[in-house]
C-alpha cells in the first residue's frame, strides 16, 4: 500500500485528490472520493457563496471523511466565497486561476489547509511564504484553465522550489501517472478529467460517453488571445470559438460567446454550443466506474510499477 507524507496531513487513505471542477465537482462527488479513501473537493467556479455553503453542508451529510472546496479566485464571488468557506471550516482549500494571498490569513485562522495550484516556481515560493499546507503543480495538459508549463516539466521544478509537499496534476489518469509523478519529487497527485467517468459524476450522459471514447487528439486550447488558455474536447464550439478568436472578433464578442458554454455541456450535453473542459488524458478513460473503484485502481496499479522500478537500476 502507498502511503505518503500527503495522507498524514490530510487524513486520507490514499494520496490522490479530486479536482475542483466548475459546474461537475458538487457533494455528491466529493463525497464519494472521500470516501473513497481520497480528497473530494467541491467547485465553487462562479457560483455565489450560498451554493457553495449547501454545498459544503451536504457534504457532511454524505461523509464523515475529509473533503475541501476549490476556489475559483477570477470569480466574481471569490470574496464571498472564501468567508463561507471559512465559515464552514471545511478542512480543505484549494485555490486556481490566480493569486491566494488576499485570504490566505483568513482561511489559515480557521484551521484550514489551504493548497494552492501553481502554475510557475514564483507562485510556488510566494505560497510557502505566506503559509500553504502544499501546492499542487498542474501542467498544461490538464483540462481547464492551464498554464504554459508541461507537468513533465513543471513538478521538479517546484519540488525543488518549495519544502511543502507537492501534488502533480495534468495528463494523469493511471497507476503509471501516479508512478510517474511520484519519481519526478511528488508526494501525490490530482486527476480532474478521470473522474468526469465515475458513477457519482452528475455531468450529463452526452459529456460522459464524449470523455470515454475521446482519443489521443482530442482536445485543444482556446482563449489564448485573452490571457486565460483553457482546454477542452474538441468539439464544434471550440473550433468556432478558435476561429473568431484569431479571425478578429473583439475580446467583448469571445466573452458573449462562452457565457454560458459550459453550463451547456455539463447540463445540456449540448454538442454544438457547449464547452466540453477536458484534459488530454482523457484517450486513457476508458469506462464508467464508481469514484472510489477509480481511487483504488489508480494506487493498485501504481504500487508494482514503483516496486519493479528497480530493474533499470544495475
Amino acid at each position: 500500500m502507498i502511503r505518503t507524507e500527503l495522507c498524514e496531513l490530510l487524513g486520507i487513505e490514499y494520496p490522490v485528490i479530486q479536482g475542483g471542477m466548475a459546474w461537475i465537482a458538487d457533494a455528491e462527488l466529493a463525497a464519494a472520493v472521500s470516501n473513497g479513501g481520497g480528497l473530494g473537493i467541491i467547485a465553487a467556479g462562479n457560483a455565489p457563496g450560498e451554493y457553495v455553503r449547501e454545498q459544503v453542508r451536504k457534504a457532511k451529510t454524505l461523509t464523515d471523511k475529509p473533503f475541501g472546496v476549490n476556489i475559483m479566485l477570477l470569480s466574481p464571488f471569490a470574496d464571498e466565497v472564501a468567508k463561507v468557506a471559512a465559515e464552514e471550516q471545511v478542512a480543505v482549500v484549494t485555490t486556481g486561476a490566480g493569486n491566494p494571498s488576499k485570504y490566505m490569513k483568513l482561511w489559515l485562522e480557521a484551521g484550514i489547509k489551504v493548497i494552492p495550484v501553481v502554475p510557475s516556481v514564483a507562485m510556488a515560493k510566494l505560497v510557502t511564504r505566506l503559509g500553504a499546507a502544499a501546492v499542487i503543480a498542474e501542467g498544461g495538459e490538464s483540462g481547464g484553465h492551464i498554464g504554459e508549463l508541461t507537468t513533465m516539466v513543471l513538478v521538479p521544478l517546484i519540488c525543488d522550489a518549495t519544502h511543502l509537499p507537492v501534488i502533480a496534476a495534468g495528463g494523469i489518469a493511471d497507476g503509471r501517472g501516479v508512478a510517474a509523478a511520484m519519481m519526478l519529487g511528488a508526494c501525490g497527485v490530482q486527476m480532474g478529467t478521470r473522474f468526469l467517468s465515475a458513477e457519482e459524476c452528475s455531468i450529463h450522459p452526452v459529456y460522459k460517453e464524449k470523455i470515454v471514447k475521446a482519443k489521443d487528439l482530442c482536445t485543444m486550447v482556446t482563449g489564448k488571445r485573452l490571457g486565460h488558455p483553457v482546454r477542452s474536447l474538441r468539439t464544434s464550439f471550440a473550433r468556432n470559438y478558435f476561429k473568431e478568436e484569431y479571425g478578429g472578433a473583439s475580446d467583448e464578442a469571445l466573452d458573449a460567446l462562452a457565457t454560458g458554454s459550459l453550463r451547456a455541456a455539463v447540463v445540456d450535453g449540448d454538442t454544438e454550443n457547449g464547452c466540453f473542459l477536458s484534459g488530454q488524458v482523457a484517450a486513457l478513460v476508458k469506462q464508467v466506474e464508481p469514484a472510489a473503484a477509480i481511487v483504488r485502481a489508480v494506487m493498485e496499479e501504481a504500487e508494482p510499477i514503483l516496486k519493479g522500478a528497480t530493474k533499470w537500476v544495475k
